[in-house]
């Protein structure tokens, strides 16, 4: 008999929760609070992965600004940047849209591939989700580490053993 290999469609998320490149930061919080999860992919109008955006983006977007370098010349300010390409870089800053965030073409797999061959790439690509295509590239789910750790649940429960 013949052992089968499990694959990402047997373990992946079917239709996960998504979210467009328009769409503000707060809606992706939102969304990673009430449905508890740490990312999801971006989907144009045609749900085509565009992106992927993680609580790690958000991090990123939070980090301290830097204020322009600026130096004391005679008792004059002179500044390394001007001081209003701050002002308006703050001020994108807290209104900035999924698109402005996310990782941009991020790594796909597709449903027929071998689980192990899917934990290699997220391993060696150091990435906690991978999206899900099918041959015409629409998302159809997601695998994420938790789901691998999952899969390493054995299928036989000790009650099931024979004496």
């Amino acid at each position: 008999m013949a052992e089968s290999h499990p694959v990402v469609k047997d373990f992946m998320t079917p239709d996960p929760i998504t979210i467009s490149p328009t769409d503000s930061i707060e809606k992706v919080i939102k969304l990673i609070e009430d449905h508890r999860i740490s990312g999801m992919p971006v989907v144009d109008a045609s749900n085509h992965v565009v992106g992927i955006i993680s609580e790690g983006d958000l991090l990123v977007r939070e980090s301290p600004m830097q204020p322009p370098l600026y130096m004391t010349l005679l008792g004059s300010v002179i500044y390394f940047e001007s001081p209003k390409q701050f002002h308006q870089h703050m001020q994108k800053a807290l209104g900035m849209l999924v698109q402005d965030v996310m990782t941009s073409q991020p790594i796909t797999t597709k449903p027929d591939i071998p689980l192990t061959s899917a934990a290699n790439l997220m391993l060696s690509k150091k990435i906690n989700r991978l999206p899900v295509v099918d041959n015409d590239q629409y998302l159809i789910g997601i695998i994420t580490r938790h789901d691998l750790v999952r899969a390493l649940k054995p299928a036989v429960t000790y009650e099931s053993l024979p004496d």
